[in-house]
């Protein structure tokens, strides 16, 4: 019944979803195409038979880029469908992947749609990344025999809060669930409590640790630095949302009166807010160059605006230390791993429940200080600026965690054995 309810209320919101996406498109005009992906109109886009892994967009997207490339090599023969629910995750996909992939955006959870997606992709295993649990389409791979993971699954005491409000529904789609791969022990409690068997759940990390600064990375920010600041102090603000930009900006003002040789890169969570972060700056009255200019920084210029798409792990490496966004304001925090991996301090605000199980972790190993406004983050920039050693200790903190918590990814593949083919050795 609660299903049904679900089913016909997702069709009386259509318009306003179309509403939506126009609106939408008035910033990041890719919203108004490719419509008829959104309803499972995707013939000729992807393959049968093969793997599909929906990540909803660009963070749960580059958490799956490491097992997508696994899985490549340990299943050559097999086709991989990457979906997304983003203009955003939908260019990173095929930045990084191009025509290795095939990639369509995961249509509306209405029962037609899906079943009419399925019917093109019709694949061996089913993969979604992180929590994006849709009614419809977990039914419908459940009637079709498809097995499903939910991998890197997390469950926050809010998200839960709202699951429970709709017990019966979210009872019935976890039964339907082959197996969460959660991150961590407090997110699979939370998914036992909404009614999920043990034998349907793992522990295993988060993917989000499984990286590292690749050489060539390291030498391309190295390159970078030399260039835009061989003997400024920089700091960065990455991943930063409505309303952080400016709070970034006073700080960054109090900041250039003891060191007015500093540095800020400033690079926005999304794009549609490249122009909103300029139009900040410029009012500001800071002098300041766009990374997409590909021009370096003037000796004068006093905030870069990360204005281009993934290349926030490459900024990192340009700084001395690190504020995180998403954190300021009640949006729970963007990764802070990322910045951990080029061992530098990391800073956030006090909302951080996206990643509370890691930057718990990360500050109680003094690799994270945490600021709640303009005030602290000046304080505490100062006293990192001013000592080496402060920063080197507080960085070594902050990779050693990162480095302890890696493995999730052969703990998730060895997982996945058991739905695919044998793989090649």
């Amino acid at each position: 019944m609660l299903l049904r309810i679900y089913q016909i209320l997702l069709y009386l919101v259509q318009p306003l979803l179309w509403l939506r996406l126009l609106l939408r498109s008035r910033k990041s005009p890719a919203y108004r195409r490719r419509w008829g992906e959104r309803y499972g109109f995707c013939h000729g886009k992807v393959a049968a038979g093969g793997i599909m892994l929906h990540s909803v967009s660009v963070g749960e997207t580059v958490a799956a880029i490491p097992i997508v490339k696994a899985l490549q090599h340990r299943y050559p023969k097999l086709p991989i469908t990457i979906t997304t629910m983003t203009p955003t995750g939908s260019e990173r996909v095929l930045a990084v992947f191009g025509k290795e992939v095939h990639h369509v955006y995961l249509p509306y959870d209405l029962p037609c749609s899906v079943n009419r997606f399925l019917n093109h992709v019709n694949p061996k295993l089913v993969i979604i990344m992180e929590t994006e649990l849709w009614p419809n389409l977990i039914h419908a791979l459940y009637r079709r025999k498809i097995p499903l993971v939910i991998a890197n699954a997390r469950l926050s005491e809010r998200s839960a809060a709202r699951y429970k409000k709709i017990g019966g529904l979210i009872r019935g789609v976890l039964q339907h669930i082959t197996l969460i791969a959660a991150q961590h022990q407090e997110d699979g409690q939370r998914f036992i409590e909404l009614g999920l068997k043990q034998s349907q759940l793992a522990i295993t990390g988060s993917l989000k640790c499984d990286f590292s600064v690749t050489p060539e990375l390291a030498a391309q920010a190295a390159t970078l630095r030399r260039q835009w600041a061989a003997y400024r102090p920089v700091w960065i603000a990455g991943s930063t949302h409505e309303g952080e930009e400016s709070i970034i900006l006073e700080a960054h003002h109090r900041l250039m009166e003891h060191h007015r040789d500093l540095l800020l890169i400033l690079v926005p969570r999304h794009p549609e807010r490249f122009h909103t972060a300029q139009e900040l700056t410029k009012r500001a009255g800071f002098s300041y160059t766009l990374r997409s200019s590909g021009q370096p920084p003037a000796t004068h210029a006093q905030v870069v605006i990360g204005d281009t798409m993934g290349e926030l792990m490459l900024l990192y490496g340009v700084a001395d230390l690190a504020f995180v966004g998403g954190s300021l304001v009640e949006k729970g925090g963007q990764n802070p791993l990322e910045a951990a991996a080029h061992t530098i301090p990391l800073l956030m605000g006090p909302h951080t429940f996206n990643f509370k199980h890691i930057c718990a972790t990360l500050e109680s190993a003094e690799g994270l200080i945490t600021v709640v406004d303009a005030t602290s983050l000046v304080e505490k920039i100062t006293d990192l600026l001013g000592d080496e050693n402060t920063r080197l200790y507080h960085g070594f903190h902050a990779v050693t965690v990162l480095r302890k918590n890696q493995g999730a990814l052969q703990r998730l593949l060895r997982l996945l054995e058991p739905y695919l083919p044998d793989r090649i050795h």
